[in-house]
């Protein structure tokens, strides 16, 4: 009622204005339309006229606002109704995945696609489902579906590069690898894999460039010693490539220095005295090998050594840098033992047997001890002796017990197993030998065996 009385109120205000104007304000105003064709209307008419048709313009701009922002809200409610029960179903999928009821997983997330073909989460979710499957090519062109959605998605990018090395299609991982590189160049993790895969291909120059960029890029501080540790490993590759090349003068250059930065790195001082081996320089390599030894004690540069002077046929030096070696290191029981090697190498029987009887004496029963003991015992026609310590070498007793190895990790064990210690597989464990003693074929025709060959 109140509203009405205003309205009432509102139009008498506007007639009586309507008739002050009117009276005030006499004449007419004629409008030509065309040369022959005009409207002649009140001044006031024209006037108000004109407010009013601006007031229904406004008024009708409004309602078209309203409207639209009212088409909007709806359409907007329903995109985030959809969008939450997409979300939903997403997420019970990735949980049944998760769980490891991969059928259902399967069911769901097809599902959370057919609903949203724009969320590129589901199709990873669904390749990973795909792959535990079996269907790994399939889970591929389900990604790549997801890349045509959104190509610069890096997770999209990364589960496909993964993807891709799994089905062993390195070259196609590459080429991923460098796409979302080119999306994001400092991506470390890119860079990483991108190297991993250079590595397994034995491609050092790459994987070098690639390792420099990480840490130009930067490191945690808890990285850090392993990405340097990985930098320097792959440049005494890449030395180790120039030396097999033949560039002996850039890999021994590499190599100083490696061993100045890093002089426990071992691969570089055995790898260098190589190198003065090959350009003839024995001495060099000699002196190389000698230092690695007394810093390092590793019984590599023993066996370089060894093998050097033996080939120069000058074991005389060899045993002079063998008795120093002992002098500066009594209680080394490697060098004791590579000493008595070398002493059954040169005939020197009775000495070797002093050096092996002493790690006997000390305890040590390793199958190196006991075949060098064996083949000493042997050289003195001892063979009762040596065939007692063959058969510790060989882990041969009495009840001729053979060895069993982990088919799934190749752990070795005397006997059988219901688990392995190595891997943890469940009756894994089978006599060793037994592939190639199963792949073996017997002739087509056995030859009979006459009395008394078998003797």
């Amino acid at each position: 009622m109140i509203a009405i009385a205003l309205f009432m109120f509102a139009f008498i205000l506007f007639a009586l204005f309507f008739l002050y104007f009117w009276g005030i304000n006499p004449g007419d105003i004629t409008i030509f339309l065309a040369a022959d064709n005009s409207i002649t209307f009140p001044i006031p008419i024209i006037i108000i006229g004109t407010a009013l048709l601006g007031l229904l313009l406004g008024y009708g701009l409004n309602l078209f606002s309203i409207a639209a922002h009212y088409l909007n809200h709806l359409r907007r409610d329903r995109r985030e109704k959809k969008t939450l029960e997409v979300a939903a179903i997403y997420r019970d999928g990735v949980g049944c995945l998760l769980s490891g009821d991969i059928k259902k997983a399967h069911s769901l997330l097809q599902k959370a696609i057919d609903r949203d073909p724009k969320r590129v989460e589901s199709y990873i979710a669904m390749a990973t489902v795909l792959q535990q499957e079996g269907n790994a090519q399939e889970a591929i062109s389900l990604l790549q579906k997801a890349k045509g959605v959104d190509s610069r998605s890096l997770e999209v990018l990364f589960k496909l590069a993964s993807s891709y090395e799994e089905m062993e299609q390195d070259d196609r991982a590459v080429d991923t690898y460098l796409e979302l590189l080119s999306i994001e160049k400092p991506n470390r993790k890119a860079l990483r894999c991108l190297r991993e895969v250079h590595i397994r291909h034995s491609r050092w120059e790459e994987a070098l460039e690639l390792q420099q960029q990480v840490l130009k890029v930067g490191v945690g501080p808890n990285r850090l010693d392993e990405e340097k540790a990985k930098l320097r490993a792959l440049r005494y590759e890449v030395a180790r490539k120039n030396l097999e090349q033949g560039n002996i003068d850039a890999a021994k250059k590499s190599l100083k220095e490696i061993i100045k930065e890093a002089p426990e790195f071992i691969p570089a001082r055995v790898t260098l005295g190589d190198a003065y081996r090959n350009q003839q320089r024995p001495d060099d390599a000699v002196r190389v090998w000698h230092k690695g030894y007394t810093d390092l004690g590793k019984s590599v540069f023993l066996s370089r050594l060894e093998d050097l002077f033996i080939a120069d046929e000058n074991p005389s030096d060899l045993l002079e840098i063998y008795k120093n070696f002992m002098n500066e290191r009594e209680d080394d029981q490697i060098l004791r033992l590579f000493y008595g090697k070398l002493c059954l190498r040169l005939e020197m029987v009775e000495e070797g047997l002093e050096q092996l009887y002493a790690l006997e004496g000390a305890g040590i029963d390793t199958p190196q001890l006991n075949l060098l003991l064996a083949e000493a015992h042997r050289r003195r026609n001892r063979f009762d002796e040596a065939v007692r310590q063959y058969k510790k070498a060989l882990g041969v007793d009495g009840k001729l017990r053979l060895s069993y190895i982990c088919d799934a990790c190749d752990e070795v064990s005397p006997d059988w197993q219901s688990r392995c210690p190595g891997c943890g597989s469940w009756g894994s464990f089978v006599v060793a030998g037994r592939k190639q003693i199963m792949n073996t074929k017997l002739p087509l025709e056995a030859r009979p065996i006459h009395h008394g060959e078998r003797q």
